[in-house]
């Protein structure tokens, strides 16, 4: 009998059916367009501090630098997969990566916050083309057992992007400006588009002929409304009706989404792909250990910045422990998931990512650099097997006609577990600040100021921030150290407890994954290598 799923992936007449994929340097090309979007979301964070400054930025509007560019991510993921699956994954790769390269030229010209945040946006929908496709691309080249091999050396390159965006951040920030970290995916962009267009090949599942633009409109809607309602209600109120509204709406669009997709002929997102238990426990898993990573890492670069006062580089310096094991960690979790299975080694995975949340929930004012660098490290091994374990569960288990989507259904969970990690942890976070500020105030005996101007105070402890002497001239230089002393103390509490929250869903990852089970095996599912 036929394989028909090799047959429905084959390229298209003419379409680089005359030439065979190159594994390797397949590999090496979908690498330099994601390594463009590893850079950017590793430099942007080290940014943040001097974007607020630049473009008088709130709390809120940084999180939205962040969450809008995650948030497009996520709602456009599963539709790009499904792109690539219908118009080609070679081209819509290529297609991402110019789109990334302008947009990355754009932002970095912006004279506002509304406008970079709308491009940062913009940004996303380019970035959520680039990514399921580098991963379908790669199913395609690497054939059976082979993909985890290929997905130990994926991890390893993008571990060192990761490694390098910090360093090469805080020095483009410190010594040029905050415009250039963006500028910097330019020359990335252009390499990876002249090497997709010399190596890649063309494949695409030709029993596709729509998409789910209802499917769309209705995901869309859901992460909007979700992620919208969580980071305004610290502002709002959570029992505000604008609150509730949101939410509420998130919970109707979503039933309606779940029902939609269950009787569209070709859904967006195919619920029979979660038949599978392991590539449900896969995407649990991604969402779970992204919401507590870009969560927490959210406040890092301010308690470097603005609590230790240490420059854009050092804070860069302070972060390479995690980015530079992640290098070494990703080919070893190949080999452990190899040798130990998935269940015990993802499990083991979260548990020392756990650990290392835990530790950084104990970081005090006046922390080193091994303070640090050890829950740092820890985290670099502990989240390695489960990005790599989770992304092969997913992937490679999903049918050969649906690479694509599955590809955007790893990227999406990811993607919307750290939008919402950011939302969630960032309001915890703000939250706690204005509870204990003037507890602390009190403490320190301070005397009154104006509530206006104690609010504006409140609003610079969320970013770790303190008055200098130069801004409130005429107060004794002792009561503005000690503002000062209660700012970091009361930012340093927000960010404890945002700590403690990443260490409990970790550990309740880890309980997740010891409910994998084995997904079908390599063989049972054709590869057709173009």
């Amino acid at each position: 009998m036929a394989d028909t799923k090799t047959v429905a992936s084959a390229p298209p007449p003419g379409a680089g059916a005359a030439k065979q994929a190159h594994p390797w340097l397949t590999l090496v090309a979908v690498s330099l367009g994601v390594i463009m979007v590893m850079l950017d979301g590793t430099v942007v964070g080290i940014a943040n501090p001097a974007i607020a400054q630049d473009l008088n930025a709130s709390l809120s509007d940084l999180q939205w630098v962040t969450s809008g560019y995650l948030l497009a991510l996520a709602v456009f993921l599963i539709t790009a997969g499904k792109l690539g699956d219908l118009f080609g994954h070679r081209l819509i790769f290529l297609i991402g990566v110019a789109g990334f390269a302008l947009t990355s030229l754009a932002i970095g010209l912006s004279s506002s916050i509304g406008m970079l945040i709308g491009l940062r946006v913009l940004q996303g929908l380019f970035g959520a083309l680039l990514q399921p496709a580098a991963l379908a691309l790669l199913r395609a080249a690497f054939p059976g057992e082979r993909l985890k091999m290929a997905m130990g050396a994926w991890g390893a390159i993008i571990g060192l992007s990761s490694a390098a965006g910090p360093i090469v951040g805080g020095l483009l920030v410190e010594h040029v400006s905050w415009q250039s970290v963006f500028f910097i995916n330019v020359p990335v962009g252009v390499v990876a588009l002249a090497m997709g267009l010399w190596v890649l090949t063309e494949s695409k599942a030709r029993t596709l002929s729509k998409i789910d633009w209802l499917g769309v409109v209705l995901l869309s809607g859901v992460m909007f409304s979700l992620v919208w309602a969580i980071i305004k209600a610290p502002e709002w109120g959570w029992g505000d009706a604008k609150t509730i509204g949101f939410l509420a709406a998130t919970v109707v669009m979503g039933a309606v989404f779940v029902w939609w997709q269950a009787r569209a002929s070709e859904p967006l997102l195919p619920l029979s792909l979660f038949g599978n238990a392991s590539v449900s426990i896969g995407t649990g898993l991604m969402m779970l250990v992204a919401f507590s990573m870009f969560g927490a890492m959210f406040f890092l670069t301010f308690f470097f910045q603005g609590v230790h006062g240490l420059t854009p580089l050092e804070s860069g310096l302070r972060m390479l422990p995690m980015s530079a094991g992640m290098i070494v960690a990703s080919p070893l979790a190949a080999v452990l998931l190899s040798k130990f299975g998935t269940k015990f080694t993802i499990a083991g995975g979260m548990l020392v990512t756990a650990t290392a949340m835990f530790l950084m929930s104990r970081l005090s004012l006046d922390a080193s650099f091994v303070d640090s660098a050890i829950p740092f490290v820890l985290l670099a091994f502990g989240l390695s097997p489960v990005f790599v374990g989770a992304t092969e569960i997913i992937v490679g288990n999903a049918p050969e006609d649906l690479s694509g989507v599955a590809g955007g259904v790893q990227q999406s969970a990811m993607q919307v577990g750290g939008a919402l990690g950011t939302a969630i942890l960032g309001a915890i976070v703000s939250a706690r600040v204005a509870d204990v500020y003037s507890g602390h105030w009190t403490e320190a005996k301070l005397p009154p100021l104006p509530p206006e101007q104690v609010a504006g105070l409140k609003e610079a402890a969320t970013f770790g921030g303190a008055p200098t002497a130069e801004q409130m001239p005429g107060v004794p230089e002792q009561i503005v150290q000690g503002i000062a002393n209660v700012s970091h103390l009361s930012f340093l509490d927000g960010m404890h407890l945002g700590f403690v929250v990443s260490t409990g869903v970790a550990i309740l990852a880890a309980v997740l994954a010891l409910f994998v089970k084995a997904g079908r095996k390599s063989e049972d599912a054709p590869i057709h290598m173009g």
